[in-house]
């Protein structure tokens, strides 16, 4: 115990101080909110990883869905590997760059003003983005108090009031920086532990090849091949169709998550996109995937009741799985755990914050806001936003893949698909924007109200409908098809507004070629979303002076 407690006081030294060392360059909003957009690669990378995986993966989700997927499970990390890192970085990672410095737009909801030229959108955006990043908050404080009480024997309540202590000082002091940083630390600590716990977990059952063996001999469960033996050390599972839902929701989601989608806001230039993409992907492989093969054997150390659920909830089977381990890697575990949340934490907090702020109270003061102020205003949400989020993760009974659900599912279906278009396509519309905004709000909160009055039940297409994990993965489905449909039949963007907006991608720089055969060569470089097209004057050739754009 004095050891680790030794281990979790260091770690939050070091995350003060950071904070602490990072206030003196947090003086304007620019450099609080984006880190003045001159983040290089792997700190971008470390900030997305560390963002994108907390407690409610480590506990919650890898918990609950490899109970009910068993080795399959691990589909889901490598679902987030591809999908939710390499897809995201490559597609979206330099067009969201380019078109958000271009637009001048510092968090999602002023993009949505900026791309379709409506304020209203601007606002109901941000009051989205408040509301349901508040219960993802209160799982991942859900899921690191678990873990806490069973190390420290402390009360439930205290762990969360302490996080959020801890998280508001250094998130609070140093903005954006400070919680790139620190999440730079904590993902190298992520890295370390999610490898160590791994090998030492299945080695007190045997090592690897014993533990399959033994999870093939499992049979329960609620999928329709989960009474098949060796099921769930299968391929794909006992249930496949529903395992699909899990992968859409964690991997698909981050396109349309805030908190996410604005760490490419902050990339500082082209070279740091490729080595973003690459660090991004290998950090997501080894967390991820690390973290659901581990889930996938918490049948072998946890038993279930008589109704084929684990012993003490979803919620308690990797804690569970962690009584095995020595005392310095239970003391890793706290700090990787108490890592991932702390950086996941900090960037909702500060998305949440710098959405309220930047895009409903700064316009509602027309003006009278300066820059000293808005920091003010910053600093105070982000307060609020944390003491709202504490009371809601005082509910012990909250199942955490629940409330990360409902979130991912109302955020990511109402956003992904307009963001994504507003990059890619010019004629997406403001019409189909709001749709999509109404289809994954009301779609959740319906979903929501009917789950609590205990009125969903059954399957469809073999997917299980009560499940707010099937719904965020039908939500975001459902508005990639919704948005291009709605914007082929209504009103399109006056033409002189669309080339405004899309030429941050069509940019002609003339620059003087240093090596060449042929003296007085030019070079045209034209950069359009992401390809460069590169011609050279032939010998003798009169050359043409060209305007930059």
């Amino acid at each position: 115990m004095p050891l680790i407690i030794t281990i979790l006081v260091l770690y939050i030294a070091v995350a003060v101080g950071i904070g602490i060392y990072c206030n003196r360059k947090a003086n304007t909003v620019n450099e609080y909110v984006l880190g003045g957009r001159s983040v290089g690669p792997w700190i971008t990378a470390f900030a997305y990883g560390t963002s994108y995986f907390s407690a409610v993966i480590f506990v919650g989700y890898a918990g609950k869905f490899g109970w009910n997927f068993g080795i399959s499970s691990t589909w889901v990390g490598i679902g987030n590997c591809l999908i939710g890192s390499l897809m995201a970085w490559a597609i979206m990672g330099r067009r969201t760059r380019v078109m958000s410095k271009h637009l001048e737009s510092a968090t999602m909801p002023e993009f949505f003003e900026k791309r379709y030229l409506s304020k209203t959108l601007k606002i109901v955006a941000a009051i989205i983005v408040f509301i349901f990043l508040i219960p993802y908050t209160a799982s991942v404080y859900n899921g690191l108090s678990r873990l806490f009480e069973m190390v420290f024997h402390i009360d439930y309540s205290v762990c969360i009031i302490a996080m959020a202590v801890v998280t508001a000082v250094y998130v609070i002091l140093g903005g954006y920086k400070a919680t790139a940083y620190n999440d730079f630390v904590q993902g190298l600590i992520m890295l370390v532990g999610i490898a160590a716990v791994v090998v030492a977990t299945l080695g007190s059952k045997g090592g690897f090849y014993e533990a399959i063996k033994q999870m093939s001999m499992q049979t329960g469960g609620a999928g329709p091949l989960a009474d098949s033996q060796g099921a769930f050390a299968s391929f794909f599972g006992p249930d496949p169709i529903n395992l699909l839902g899990v992968v859409i929701l964690t991997s698909l989601g981050t396109w349309g998550l805030p908190q996410m989608v604005t760490k490419f806001y902050t990339i500082k230039d082209e070279r740091s996109i490729k080595s973003g993409t690459v660090v991004s992907t290998v950090f997501a492989l080894v967390i991820a995937g690390g973290c659901y093969f581990l889930g996938g054997f918490g049948r072998i150390f946890v038993a279930a009741d008589e109704n084929g659920a684990p012993v003490g909830g979803f919620d308690g089977i990797i804690p569970e799985m962690l009584k095995t381990l020595p005392d310095l890697l239970i003391g890793i575990v706290v700090v990787l755990v108490l890592s991932a949340s702390m950086s996941t934490l900090s960037s909702l907090v500060l998305t949440s914050s710098s959405s309220i702020t930047l895009d409903l109270i700064k316009p509602m003061m027309k003006g009278k806001l300066d820059e000293k102020k808005q920091l003010i205003v910053l600093r105070a949400f982000i307060a609020v936003f944390l003491v709202i989020s504490v009371i809601i993760a005082l509910n012990k009974n909250a199942l955490i893949s629940d409330l990360m659900g409902y979130s991912w599912g109302a955020l990511a279906g109402a956003f992904l698909a307009p963001f994504l278009y507003g990059l890619l396509w010019k004629k997406t519309t403001k019409a189909s924007v709001w749709v999509s905004f109404v289809f994954g709000i009301g779609v959740t909160v319906l979903h929501l109200i009917l789950g609590s009055m205990k009125m969903l039940s059954g399957t469809f297409l073999g997917f299980t409908i009560a499940s707010p994990v099937n719904l965020g993965a039908f939500t975001m489905v459902c508005s990639l098809i919704i948005v291009p449909v709605v914007s082929l039949i209504t009103p399109k963007m006056k033409k002189a507004d669309i080339d405004r907006i899309f030429s941050c991608y069509d940019k002609r720089v003339t620059v003087s070629q240093s090596e060449a055969i042929t003296a007085g060569a030019e070079v045209v470089e034209t950069v359009d979303g992401g390809a460069a097209v590169v011609s050279s004057a032939p010998a003798g050739a009169k050359k043409k002076k060209k305007k930059k754009k």
